[in-house]
């Protein structure tokens, strides 16, 4: 049973992180929220819905995965409250059934693009990219992976663990090792936290630098992500809010209260260019980032847009 505060604060707080996982729960916590308004008038029960949606969409700005799961799931027809609450907990359902098949179809088709003998390089924990990695190596490819730290929550110790207990040899490389190592790598392998309609995506700090130094060394860039991760709102010239994170993060907060004319910038996510992608890898197929519309057009749709 998910609890919607709790669920929305472990969001918030990043207790719960990664884009999928993020969508997931909040679909989950939607469904369950919705079971315990039973006895409440439509007009109630709308107010209560809505109200539930926007503590979940509020809790992180950039990953659009989360306003798309939570309006997936809100979606019914139905002025009966029980009815309601059944189309509800059918979408969630079939959101969070389709979203774990997801990852097995994107390995499956990711790992296609994946040959013997190749060095990946991969940026954050993406359990997308991350099922194309093993995917690939369960085949019997002989791959290796050079993970980056992924600064500051250094999500990339989460990677590195699941790699090495896949049976997967990794190297680890801070940030900034990223150009210099590039000559050494044949593929990069990146997750989605949003992707706008012209292709650009949006991603851990630190994933357009890694593109840039691949298109400088001429590597090849790979995206994995689900379908739900596609942003329709871009097409109504939407700008995906890059999220600010607490400077707690980078520095002790004792040691800021020190230097007074210090300040610290902590932007969660950046911005690669759609230029920099070579192929999106999605559940539905491989497409170019040129193709982001027809995406959000045919497995979103259109009805997808806030026009508010």
């Amino acid at each position: 049973m998910y609890n919607l505060m709790a669920t929305a604060e472990k969001i918030r707080n990043m207790e719960i992180r990664g884009a999928g996982r993020i969508a997931v729960s909040a679909s989950a916590a939607l469904r369950d929220y919705a079971q315990t308004l039973s006895s409440l008038s439509p007009e109630e029960f709308e107010k209560r819905i809505n109200e539930a949606a926007r503590i979940l969409i509020e809790t992180r700005p950039t990953a659009v995965s989360l306003p798309n799961a939570v309006a997936l799931t809100k979606k019914h027809s139905s002025r009966n409250v029980k009815e309601a609450i059944a189309e509800i907990v059918d979408n969630s359902e079939r959101f969070i059934k389709n979203a774990n098949e997801a990852l097995e179809k994107i390995g499956k088709v990711g790992a296609r693009r994946i040959r013997d003998g190749d060095v990946i390089m991969t940026h954050c924990n993406s359990h997308a990219a991350i099922s194309i990695i093993k995917t690939a190596f369960k085949e019997g490819k002989n791959i290796s992976v050079i993970a980056t730290e992924s600064r500051p929550r250094r999500q990339g110790l989460i990677t590195i663990r699941e790699l090495n207990d896949a049976g997967i040899p990794t190297t680890l490389i801070v940030d900034s090792a990223v150009r210099l190592l590039m000559k050494n790598v044949d593929l990069v392998v990146v997750g989605a936290d949003s992707i706008a309609v012209n292709g650009a995506l949006v991603n851990k700090i630190g994933t357009s630098q890694i593109a840039m130094a691949a298109r400088e060394a001429r590597k090849n860039v790979l995206v994995a992500a689900e379908t739900y991760k596609f942003s329709p709102n871009t097409i109504l010239g939407q700008i995906v809010e890059i999220e600010d994170r607490s400077s707690d993060e980078v520095i002790d907060s004792a040691i800021l209260k020190e230097l007074p004319n210090v300040k610290v910038k902590n932007p969660a996510f950046d911005v690669t260019p759609p230029e920099y992608i070579d192929l999106i890898i999605t559940d539905v197929g491989a497409f170019p980032p040129a193709m982001a519309y027809i995406v959000i057009k045919e497995y979103l749709g259109l009805d997808m847009i806030d026009l508010n």
